[in-house]
């Protein structure tokens, strides 16, 4: 298996884990999106993201405009 090298080790090391493997957070790690987070941040919002059990949204209800 190739190591990692000094240069590469720096730039990924906020995902590196303690066996020194990249890792991705819980909801990015199926996400096909290249967005995709460190297992150490904290998701509050990812515009990308759309969960099984969220409520769909109507299109023609808040869309911003006064009548």
């Amino acid at each position: 298996m190739a190591r990692m090298s000094n240069k590469r080790r720096l730039e990924w090391s906020f995902f590196l884990n303690d066996r020194s493997r990249i890792t991705y957070n819980e909801l990015c790690r199926k996400c096909q999106h290249q967005c995709k987070q460190s297992f150490r941040a904290v998701v509050v919002d990812c515009p990308k993201y759309l969960s099984k059990r969220s409520k769909k949204k109507d299109k023609t209800a808040g869309n911003g405009k006064i009548p």
